[in-house]
């Protein structure tokens, strides 16, 4: 009854006729826009946090010099006017738009821009995106217009870099140069400003300072957050509290709206749109046991992913055979290639007696929930029930808070666990460099020197992004032989929104840069 709880009062809700109703006070103009979410915003600050809900502040409330628009793959001007590399590759030249401003009404110029790299660099907050910035030598600023960046060595993918969350401008005369800054100061030059948030809620009201590519259809943004709660969330939906429910909803709570006429009828629709969010195993390649490849081996070969797509994820995902998504340039099928679509308990068998091992074998799955998805946990334990059912291992499930779940990998306390990955631009780099290059997010003691030495660095350096196919392609079939991690699922994005809302299809891409100011209300 637990399990199906929010999906009931998902259909209680199409049922009642979703009366429009709010408990959140009165936030002015009627075409202000409240949106549930079950991710928190860790911080305010674009030094630090790495997190979708964190993200979701930077994207809408500051400027970058770059930005990845609706209908764009590739990054386009947004506070910059025009950005380009020199001949040499490894400077990188941008200049300004005229009269930008921030919230607060300083002007916004060069000065302000090398300040706010220089300073995620400087601060280089373990949860935030200076690993992103790690090509950059130096930054001159000629005039008040004009930023160049000296790379220490080439790096085609940096407009990518610069145009996500990391490239986040801020007013050198608000924020410190060396301390992350309180979220009840919040000055930037984006579309909208941030003028409260608190643990229950974040309100944003249109920025009338702003000068940029966007053009927006609202006039604010109200995020109500639930933390996980999908029974709450869903309840704010049926009594028309929110507008939309992003990210939130489990896989059978979108799949019941998805099939239902009742929905329909009662003006609740769902919006589907593409995605390169990816989940791994990861395996900690210095553990006694998993660090042993006839292990891995015999896992990869022991997973059925169809079967947690149709029993977990109710089709609201797709298995994943590579490191490097399906819509992400050199995409391939490596995992699928080398060890099929479904059990292979054979060939698991032999892997483990390879190793000399005869007895089931014993693993703990580590898992934390919310953070990479409601159904998590869920999906671990039908993880550890495939491999249970093997006869091969004896696998259980630990699920443990963030925090906690965080410091166990630094540590190196977790045999196998979790990682989720929103991409911070659509390139596969973003799939690569943090999983396999120097001081990587993985954390498992993974290192190839032919990855990290050659081809990462081949692949930075080439201005053609379709001539990197080839390299990231033996990349990815290194990673599946050496399997120090397996994927498992590439996701899709839903959004749950009464018909009074339309837009989401226009901010539902690969970026997965969700823009509130593609949102109206009718």
């Amino acid at each position: 009854m637990r399990a199906c709880s929010a999906a009931l009062l998902l259909v209680a809700a199409l049922l009642s006729g979703c009366n429009v109703r709010s408990d959140f006070g009165n936030f002015g103009n009627s075409n202000r826009i409240v949106m549930g979410i079950s991710d928190n915003v860790v911080v305010t600050d674009p030094a630090s946090g790495y997190d979708p809900g964190s993200w979701l502040v930077f994207n809408n409330v500051f400027q970058s010099l770059l930005s990845f628009q609706t209908g764009y793959s590739e990054p386009q001007p947004e506070a910059a006017k025009k950005c380009t590399f020199l001949t040499s590759r490894t400077t990188y030249r941008c200049t300004l738009r005229d009269n930008l401003t921030f919230s607060n009404g300083n002007a916004l110029t060069s000065e302000d821009v090398k300040f706010s790299f220089d300073r995620t660099m400087k601060i280089d907050d373990p949860s935030g995106p200076a690993p992103l910035l790690s090509s950059i030598e130096d930054i001159t600023t000629p005039d008040a217009m004009t930023i160049i960046f000296h790379l220490k060595a080439p790096d085609m993918a940096f407009p990518g870099k610069i145009a996500s969350g990391g490239g986040s401008i801020v007013d050198h005369r608000t924020y410190s140069a060396d301390s992350l800054q309180k979220s009840e100061n919040v000055v930037g030059s984006g579309p909208y400003k941030l003028d409260s948030i608190d643990n229950s809620r974040a309100v944003f009201s249109v920025n009338s300072n702003y000068r940029g590519s966007a053009r927006i259809k609202n006039s604010g943004i109200i995020i109500i957050f639930y933390r996980g709660d999908q029974r709450s969330l869903a309840l704010a939906l049926e009594k028309g509290d929110i507008d939309i429910a992003y990210r939130g909803l489990t896989a059978q709570d979108i799949s019941q709206v998805s099939s239902s006429g009742t929905a329909r009828e009662g003006g609740i629709e769902v919006v589907e749109g593409s995605s390169a969010e990816v989940q791994h195993l990861v395996f900690n390649m210095s553990d006694p046991l998993v660090g042993k490849i006839g292990v891995r081996k015999a896992i990869a070969y022991t997973i059925n992913r169809y079967a947690l797509i149709n029993d977990i994820y109710r089709g609201t995902a797709s298995p994943l055979y590579s490191i490097i998504p399906a819509g992400i340039l050199a995409h391939n099928t490596a995992f699928f290639d080398m060890y099929g679509d479904g059990p292979q308990p054979e060939k698991a068998k032999r892997a483990l007696l390879a190793e000399g091992l005869t007895e089931k074998v014993k693993v703990t799955l580590w898992s934390t929930p919310i953070r990479y998805g409601p159904s998590t946990d869920e999906e671990f334990e039908a993880i550890a029930k495939q491999l249970n059912d093997s006869d091969l291992f004896e696998a259980s499930v630990r699920s443990v808070p963030f925090g906690r779940y965080e410091k166990g990998i630094a540590a190196g306390e977790y045999g196998i666990y979790v990682k989720g990955w929103v991409p911070d631009y659509p390139d596969p780099d973003n799939f690569t460099q943090p999983f396999f290059g120097e001081d990587n997010v993985l954390r498992n003691g993974y290192r190839n020197s032919d990855i990290t030495d050659r081809i990462l660095p081949k692949t930075a350096s080439e201005s053609d992004r379709a001539h990197t196919r080839k390299d990231f392609s033996e990349l990815q079939d290194q990673v599946a032989r050496d399997l120090p991690i397996l994927p498992i699922w590439q996701g899709k994005q839903y959004a749950v929104a009464h018909g009074r809302i339309s837009g989401l299809r226009l901010t539902l891409d690969p970026s997965t840069v969700f823009r509130f100011w593609e949102l109206e209300k009718t």
